[in-house]
């Protein structure tokens, strides 16, 4: 993993150039913060490390950090913890994107531990778009990229559209 105090940072690429800021933005999830509209840190980091479908460098090198954090206190957090490494690697094997080999091992890790975390984080009073984003966040972990690519895709307010179509097919 790349510590947050690494230099390397800056030589990574997100959308806007120069991946410097990334770190700040990372510390700043350590308190859970929700992702509402354009809130802060999770705007940027979004627009930064997702930007329009496409990931970076600095994505793969971010995911680690953000499924360390989901580690310390699953059952605190909100759903993009589970939606962006989701996201990412559903861009990186849909868009055949090859990942710096220096960065594969702790992204491949942190993947690795979607599947557990997803089970301690969601529970029978967690809400739609946790439950959802674990889904993805699990299904992509293990392989499973056109489940995770349907539930990312797929808003709730459509999943009563989706069945019908699937029941009259």
């Amino acid at each position: 993993m790349v510590p947050l105090s690494s230099p390397e940072w800056s030589r990574l690429k997100h959308a806007y150039g120069s991946a410097e800021n990334i770190p700040r933005l990372l510390q700043q999830l350590e308190t859970f913060p929700p992702s509402v509209g354009d809130s802060e840190p999770w705007f940027t980091l979004w627009s930064s490390l997702f930007h329009q479908g496409d990931i970076f460098p600095a994505s793969f090198a971010a995911v680690p950090h953000v499924v360390r954090i989901l580690a310390s206190a699953p059952a605190r957090a909100p759903f993009d913890y589970f939606l962006f490494p989701a996201s990412v690697e559903v861009a990186r094997v849909t868009k055949n994107i090859e990942m710096p080999a220096a960065l594969a091992p702790s992204y491949m890790e942190a993947l690795s531990q979607l599947p557990s975390l997803a089970a301690a984080a969601v529970r029978a009073d967690s809400d739609c778009e946790l439950s959802q984003s674990a889904l993805a966040a699990f299904a992509a972990a293990v392989g499973n990229i056109a489940w995770a690519r349907l539930l990312l895709e797929v808003e709730s307010c459509d999943l009563a559209e989706v069945v019908s179509w699937y029941e009259n097919r």
